[in-house]
């Protein structure tokens, strides 16, 4: 048994019943569960369609995501998260390199790193390279005036724990940044790159090893092994080609508002909805959500 959900952006919800039926009526579905009035509705089908990416593609058009997947097991007991334009709204290190006067150079490398174009680890060697000289106070101001969280952060992190599961925050990016950002957001353990500073000036360099794609599917596997999970019982979250071998991984994979060749390899893509999507998603609804 299948299910497929439709959702949009919870600011501006307008998914109307009309379209939900003319979709669960054209597939065979069985009765509309809404999980939130104009926003987010389910229902389950015998089989996965045929035409699934060609309707998805449609719904895109009119503000509509649409996820179809396998009913059983769907609500997991581990969220595996990436930060950076995932969990926050920014790029850390594109922050930082603005503060610095190297912005546009960095936000272009990181562009690219993100989109699949370049060497994760030759691209952060090369962006962190550039923050040499830089106050290592200024991380606290970043921190303070730049860095916002992705909406729905909050009820994804609480209401999945509330429910049992354990929340891990894994980046590419620092340490300095996923302390702050892991413990706002209530996650279990943050894991991410250290930025090295002497005497106050951060140095350019980064502790070894760096933490790139492969640290994020250790990351899973590692955790899952200490919890006695199972991968399949994992919801992994992240936007950049970096984040896809722990996407491939997880039970759930989900790309989100994720550059267009890292979308495309994945199967649960979410382009209109916040991060509170991913509790749609798992069939929660909206009267289940808990605030962080």
């Amino acid at each position: 048994m299948y299910v497929a959900t439709l959702l949009t952006n919870p600011n501006a919800p307008t998914l109307e019943l009309s379209l939900v039926e003319s979709l669960r009526n054209a597939w065979g579905g069985d009765e509309i569960v809404w999980l939130s009035p104009n926003e987010a509705a389910e229902f389950r089908l015998a089989e996965m369609p045929d035409n699934r990416w060609d309707v998805w593609a449609d719904l895109q058009q009119m503000g509509v995501d649409l996820v179809v997947q396998l009913a059983e097991g769907r609500r997991k007991k581990m969220l595996l998260a990436d930060m950076d334009s995932t969990m926050i709204q920014q790029e850390c290190i594109d922050e930082l390199a603005d503060e610095a006067g190297v912005g546009d150079r960095v936000k272009d490398i990181t562009a690219r790193a993100m989109n699949g174009e370049l060497d994760f680890e030759g691209a952060l060697t090369e962006r962190v390279g550039l923050l040499e000289g830089l106050d290592e106070t200024v991380i606290g101001k970043v921190l303070e005036e730049r860095i916002t969280l992705m909406p729905g952060g909050k009820e994804l992190v609480a209401t999945m724990r509330h429910n049992g599961s354990y929340a891990a925050l894994v980046s590419g990016g620092f340490t300095a940044f996923t302390a702050k950002v892991a413990e706002v957001l209530g996650f279990d353990e943050n894991r991410a790159n250290t930025l090295l500073a002497e005497d106050g000036k951060l140095t350019g360099d980064v502790l070894r090893p760096i933490l790139g794609r492969q640290a994020k599917v250790d990351a899973l596997e590692q955790i899952t092994v200490r919890l006695g999970l199972a991968e399949a019982d994992v919801l992994a979250v992240g936007d950049g080609a970096n984040d896809l071998g722990m996407l491939h991984r997880a039970g759930t994979g989900v790309a989100l508002h994720a550059k267009p060749t890292v979308a495309e390899q994945c199967e649960v893509r979410v382009n209109h909805g916040d991060l509170t999507a991913l509790l749609y998603v798992q069939g929660y609804c909206r009267s289940e959500f808990v605030i962080g």
